[in-house]
């Protein structure tokens, strides 16, 4: 009888200590994100899928799943989709290739992985989930990265795969408006898929993926694959993703900044993220946004463009999805 009774109270604390998990996620910023460039039809693809996507992390979440295996779940969803730039929707780089990058970070250990450049792995936060779980390193890159992950059983796909006509249209309208020699990119595709979550055991998780700029040359690695930039996670205050011109987001170390002013400035997690995208960003000229959790479950979603693909869900309440 003293058995049972101290498994009922072992079982009520456990209980009593669990909390609502929550997941956040994005589909990129911009400032094209306008009603009147998106129809009634291309608005509920969009709405569909990022609900879509949030089920599929609340699946792993329902059953006391970590929060980072739910983070991948999530992101695969949107990789999948032409509908977002990352995976099968990835832009095209000037030479007509997709590269692709990735990262994921665990708030509880603070481990994280990441890889850039690659072009053959079905969905690149695969790759990076290996990355953190299997390696000693944080980042891989290009053939190496591509390697490891056939390696570890992520599941790898001809280049083809990856090429839509609406993205090789994108790239031609790039190619006419800056020419053979432009290294701007300010006007080209920028968008990036992201996701952020609390499981039951209060652990974060934070990860995020992306194909990068149209038209980008030589290599550009933008900020999704920069643990700190594009991607962070720690128990002690968030969980967060980016989305925008990424060069900004890395020489601001955005995504660690909010973290830091909560930690070190006892800010709030809405002010920290509010701060950061149109205080300390927007001037500069950086534009995007991020989304996000901290460890007692407020959600953000802070951005400084007309628009941002967005969505969250928290346990037991009906999913909120919106884009303008």
């Amino acid at each position: 009888m003293k058995g049972v009774f101290i498994g009922v109270l072992l079982l009520f604390v456990a209980f009593a200590q669990a909390q609502d998990y929550v997941i956040v996620l994005h589909g990129g910023a911009g400032n094209g994100i306008k009603k009147e460039n998106i129809n009634t039809e291309e608005q509920e693809a969009y709405e569909l899928k990022m609900s879509e996507a949030l089920f599929a992390g609340a699946k792993v979440l329902d059953t006391g799943g970590a929060a980072h295996l739910a983070v991948v779940e999530v992101i695969k969803v949107l990789e999948d989709s032409p509908l977002f730039n990352a995976g099968k929707g990835a832009v095209f780089t000037y030479d007509e290739r997709n590269e692709m990058d990735a990262s994921i970070m665990d708030g509880n250990t603070l481990n994280a992985g990441a890889v850039a450049g690659i072009g053959t792995v079905k969905n690149p936060i695969t790759a990076a989930l290996a990355v953190m779980q299997n390696s000693p390193h944080v980042i891989l890159s290009g053939k190496g990265a591509e390697d490891f992950a056939k390696l570890q059983g992520c599941e790898i796909v001809s280049e083809d795969y990856f090429k839509t006509e609406k993205r090789l249209k994108s790239l031609e309208r790039y190619k006419k408006a800056h020419g053979s020699t432009s290294t701007n990119w300010e006007d080209s595709k920028m968008g990036t898929v992201g996701c952020a979550v609390l499981d039951k055991n209060g652990n974060l998780a934070a990860g995020t993926s992306t194909g990068g700029m149209t038209g980008k040359r030589y290599g550009r690695i933008g900020d999704s694959p920069i643990i700190g930039a594009g991607t962070h996670a720690d128990n002690n205050t968030c969980a967060l993703s980016c989305t925008g011109h990424g060069e900004y987001f890395i020489r601001y170390a955005v995504a660690h900044d909010v973290s830091a002013r909560m930690e070190y400035g006892n800010e709030s997690f809405q002010n920290a993220a509010s701060a950061v995208i149109h205080k300390v960003l927007k001037p500069a000229g950086g534009d995007g946004g991020l989304i996000g959790v901290d460890k007692d479950g407020n959600v953000v979603m802070e951005f400084n463009t007309s628009g941002m693909f967005r969505a969250y869900l928290k346990e037991g309440q009906e999913a909120v999805v919106e884009m303008f």
